[in-house]
């Protein structure tokens, strides 16, 4: 059921580590970008971001601090809705936003949300965003919609912890303890973040990982391996596995409407040298092996459940956030060295089929921090599906290698930039 009135609520379990760990080196703020056919008028905007938080009203919040952990509250302020002029996906401060965990931005005709990974996960995050886009274009055009803004779309969800509903006291974590090959290069200068939107054909690509019994995100994750071996692991003669971590969406598994975080994650863990994996072909069938054994129910429990296990134990619960701040911040340093770069995959956007002549593509953006210098995340829609690389380092090796090899495929490819740096 849709929420009447929300005063206050716990963070979810996933939540809980993300105001602890983050600032702004390491944001944990994720973007979702709309492409529309038209040119955003701000006025319109403003008022499509209003009318959808009056339906997600668990959006309509704020971060306190508590006594042990932080916690939402209802935020009275109307949100800030303002022309893009800052690199993606960068920390959200709270007193420039109105206090507001997500921030709503323009340009031309494009329109963004950043979204603070403690207010949802990218499936929720994109579900909340598809309604900002479909008030949007129905206030843009309010003959054609007249039907739709008269009775307006039923929505439900609930904010439960389904974490804490699903994981299994008993189940225990297989983790790897080795640490990951850490991406090598020189920064970009100024914090500047640079985002390579690689364009290309989904059929097309469907029927070559149909060829190939693959799914779309395990072809996907072992052309990125295969293209980090090729432009800095061999370069820097590397040792330790190129370690790729892949959320996983848990709805898919377990009964949940929750509009709150319900995400684990795999991590492929390919070891370069010791397993021999010097070619693309070798890479793809260990990445779909590896995929088909993490990503059994039962693994996925275990790598859930011995998460839930961390932010309910009692010691844990029992310190003062002021301290925790401190401990979780030193261990997340250390705990980050054990990932080479996360991929994202939150698949199909599906639009209602009378919108979609007015909108013409979405993209999904992680943040990249100083250890995961590069990131990844797709999504497709229509025809069409975008892996978007975002980086601080100053080149595009694995960018153009990436596009090299889906091209070499016979993949229709075409590269977006923002123009941070300049691809040769």
């Amino acid at each position: 059921m849709q929420e009447n009135k929300l005063y206050w609520r716990k963070l979810d379990n996933s939540a809980k580590i993300f105001p602890v760990s983050s600032g702004k080196k390491y944001s944990t703020v994720f973007r979702i970008s709309a492409i529309l056919e038209e040119k955003i008028k701000q006025e319109i905007l403003q008022k499509a971001v209003e009318e959808t938080l009056e339906k997600y009203i668990s959006f309509k919040v704020r971060m306190k601090t508590g006594i042990f952990w932080y916690y939402f509250e209802d935020n009275p302020k109307k949100p800030i809705v303002e022309e893009e002029k800052d690199y993606p996906c960068k920390y959200i401060e709270p007193l420039t936003n109105n206090n507001y965990l997500f921030k709503v931005t323009y340009f031309d005709k494009k329109i963004n949300i950043d979204i603070f990974h403690s207010l949802t996960d990218g499936n929720s995050g994109a579900t909340f965003f598809k309604e900002i886009v479909y008030k949007y274009i129905e206030l843009s055009h309010p003959k054609e919609f007249e039907e739709e803004i008269r009775t307006s779309r039923k929505i439900e969800y609930n904010t439960e912890d389904s974490y804490m509903k699903n994981y299994n006291k008993k189940a225990k974590s297989n983790a790897s303890s080795k640490k990951a090959y850490i991406l090598k290069g020189n920064k970009i200068a100024l914090g500047a973040i640079s985002a390579v939107h690689e364009i290309m054909n989904v059929e097309k690509l469907r029927i070559i990982c149909k060829e190939k019994n693959v799914t779309i995100t395990q072809y996907l994750t072992a052309v990125l391996i295969y293209c980090i071996y090729e432009e800095n692991y061999k370069n820097a003669k590397g040792k330790r596995p190129i370690k790729v971590c892949i959320p996983v969406n848990l709805r898919k598994y377990f009964t949940s409407i929750t509009i709150s975080n319900f995400f684990s994650y795999i991590t492929v863990e390919a070891e370069m040298k010791k397993d021999n994996l010097d070619t693309f072909e070798k890479i793809l069938e260990f990445v779909k092996q590896d995929f088909e054994k993490r990503l059994s129910e039962e693994e996925i429990i275990k790598t859930m459940s011995a998460n839930v296990k961390i932010g309910n134990n009692p010691f844990i619960r029992g310190i003062p956030l002021f301290i925790k701040k401190i401990v979780v911040r030193i261990g997340y340093i250390e705990i980050r060295k054990y990932t080479t770069t996360t991929f994202s995959n939150v698949g199909r956007i599906g639009i209602i089929g009378k919108y979609r002549k007015y909108i013409n593509n979405f993209m999904f953006l992680l943040a990249p921090e100083p250890v995961e210098k590069i990131k990844c995340a797709a999504c497709s829609y229509e025809d069409k599906l975008t892996f978007t690389f975002t980086s601080i380092l100053d080149d595009y090796k694995i960018e153009k290698k990436f596009y090299e090899f889906m091209k070499s495929q016979g993949i229709d490819i075409k590269i977006k930039t923002n123009g941070v740096l300049e691809i040769q």
